[in-house]
C-alpha cells in the first residue's frame, strides 16, 4: 500500500532556482510549501517578534569559529524559557519545534533552514532531502534577471548568501552544507528546465513508494 505522507527538504544555492523549484512542486502536488512563512508561522506563538526572526534567518551564531573547532551542535530540545529568548539557539529551536509539528500533521515542502537536519532527528521514513545545485554562469543569469541587478552585483550576492547558508548549516547542523551524502537527490539545475526538475522528483516521489498524481 502506498504512502500519501511524506516530507521534502529542499537545499539550495542562490540563484540555482530551487526556491522556484518547491513552489512549483507544491502547487503540483497541491501540498503547502514553506520558506519566508517560517518566519512568521514561528513568531506568532513564541511571542517574539518575526523581525528578530528574520535578522537570525539562515545566518550562523556568534560562536560560529568554536563550534567548527569543536565540533559541537546546538540541541534540538525546547527553547529555554530564561535568558535571551532571541539568542540565535533559541530562535532556531522555536523554528525547528514548528518544523517538527508541520512534517508530522501534513506532506510539506520546506526550503532551507537545515529542515533535512531537523527532520533527520526524527527518523521519519517520509522525508526525501534535495539539494538544488547549478554552475557560476546561470546563478548569475539568473540572479541578474530575477533580482533585477547587474553582473557585478549578482556575483556579490551568490557569494554572500551562499557563505551565510554555509555557516548556518555548519553551526547549527555541525556538517557541510555541500556535501551531498547529506542529500537523497542533488540536482544540477544548470542542464533542467525547472519543469524538468519537477517532474524528476516527482519520479523519484513515486520510486520511493509515495503516491502523488
Amino acid at each position: 500500500m502506498k504512502n500519501n505522507h511524506f516530507v521534502i527538504t529542499i537545499g539550495r544555492q542562490y540563484g540555482s532556482g530551487g526556491r522556484i523549484v518547491g513552489k512549483m512542486l507544491a502547487e503540483e502536488l497541491g501540498i503547502h510549501f514553506y520558506d519566508e512563512e517560517i518566519l512568521k508561522l514561528t513568531s506568532e506563538p513564541s511571542a517574539i517578534g518575526e523581525q528578530y526572526f528574520r535578522l537570525a534567518d539562515e545566518k550562523a551564531g556568534n560562536n560560529l569559529l568554536y563550534r567548527m573547532v569543536k565540533e559541537m551542535k546546538p540541541d534540538l530540545d525546547l527553547p529555554k524559557s530564561e535568558g535571551n529568548l532571541t539568542k540565535p539557539e533559541n530562535l532556531f529551536r522555536f523554528q525547528s519545534n514548528l518544523i517538527r509539528r508541520l512534517a508530522a500533521e501534513e506532506s510539506c515542502i520546506f526550503a532551507g533552514r537545515c529542515a533535512d537536519y531537523v527532520l533527520e532527528k526524527e527518523n521519519l521514513d517520509e522525508l526525501i532531502r534535495i539539494f538544488v545545485y547549478a554552475n557560476m554562469e546561470t546563478r548569475i543569469r539568473r540572479v541578474m534577471d530575477v533580482d533585477k541587478v547587474d553582473e557585478k552585483e549578482a556575483v556579490k550576492r551568490i557569494k554572500r548568501i551562499d557563505k551565510e547558508r554555509k555557516e548556518y548549516y555548519r553551526y547549527f547542523a555541525g556538517r557541510d552544507w555541500m556535501d551531498m551524502d547529506c542529500y537523497d537527490l542533488p540536482i544540477n539545475s544548470s542542464r533542467l528546465e525547472f519543469e524538468e526538475m519537477v517532474t524528476l522528483i516527482k519520479d523519484y516521489i513515486r520510486l520511493k513508494g509515495f503516491s502523488v498524481e
